[in-house]
């Protein structure tokens, strides 16, 4: 796994994932994920991951697979972990966010966020992010219990 100081090709990878987190469907199942896709438990998830051809269903799918490949770049040594976790707070927090149901959702699906969960394994940094992720998830969590 790269890590330490980025070089220009590392660059230019973070702008390309940039640039596909800025597509229009991209941003909208992105916004659908990360504010208004709060399961309370694995069949809320399954739900929504078993309902094919559905808009949610492919944004879920999207986005999941968007952030797992990118980590996979990481972890195969294609772009620097520091700069990766530096640039990208967005998949902690889902992962985040799913981790209360996230054995259950492991049970029936064990690939979900799989290299998301390597890195933050591997990496130091990744689990710092992570660490913080979970916090927020859990604050924003009970914020919405109570509102």
């Amino acid at each position: 796994m790269a890590q330490g100081m980025a070089n220009s090709e590392d660059a230019q990878i973070i702008l390309k994932l940039y640039e596909l987190r800025t597509e229009t469907v991209m941003r909208e199942a992105r916004s659908w994920v990360t504010t208004e896709f709060w399961p309370q438990n694995a069949d809320e998830f399954f739900l929504v991951m078993s309902d094919f051809g559905s808009q949610k269903n492919n944004w879920l799918r999207q986005v999941i697979t968007y952030w797992d490949m990118a980590a996979s770049l990481v972890l195969h040594g294609a772009l620097s972990a520091d700069l990766f976790v530096d640039c990208s707070s967005e998949p902690f927090f889902i992962l985040a966010k799913l981790e209360p149901i996230l054995p259950d959702i492991h049970a029936r699906l064990p690939t979900i966020f799989s290299k998301m969960l390597k890195l933050i394994e591997n990496s130091p940094a990744a689990a710092a992010r992570y660490e913080a992720a979970r916090k927020n998830a859990a604050a924003r969590r009970a914020a919405r219990a109570n509102s």
